[in-house]
């Protein structure tokens, strides 16, 4: 069974810092981009960074560049990321997802990624 175990998520204030961690199993991990999306209530799906199986290429989206890093450990099946500087336009769900890499580049699309877990809730504030 696919699964993938987003945890993390709490209550910080502004400027502080939290690091989320999406635990995968079920998939061969190495053969699979894994990246964070968000949702904010009524808004729709963002990506926020990815990072491909080499652990090596990364993406991020230009509100959250700078301030997060995303990094996997390949051992332990599990993609971290860390948000440092958090805002309150960060409050969201935050989910991992995986797409299977066919090819070089990063996504972040949500319709290319093929599993998702459940996510974490963020709330930062002011």
């Amino acid at each position: 069974e696919v699964q993938l175990q987003a945890s993390g998520g709490g209550l910080v204030q502004a400027g502080g810092s939290l690091r989320l961690s999406c635990a995968a199993s079920g998939f061969t991990f190495d053969d699979y981009a894994i990246g964070w999306f968000r949702q904010a209530p009524e808004k729709g799906r963002e990506g926020v960074s990815c990072i491909r199986s080499d652990a090596i290429d990364t993406l991020y989206g230009s509100s959250v560049k700078g301030r997060f890093t995303v990094s996997r450990d390949n051992a332990k099946n599990t993609v971290y990321l860390q948000m440092n500087n958090l805002q309150p336009e960060d409050t969201a769900v935050y989910y991992c997802a995986a797409d299977r890499e066919e090819g070089p580049g990063l996504s972040m699309w949500y319709s290319d990624y093929d599993f998702w877990g459940q996510g974490t809730l963020v709330t930062v504030s002011s």
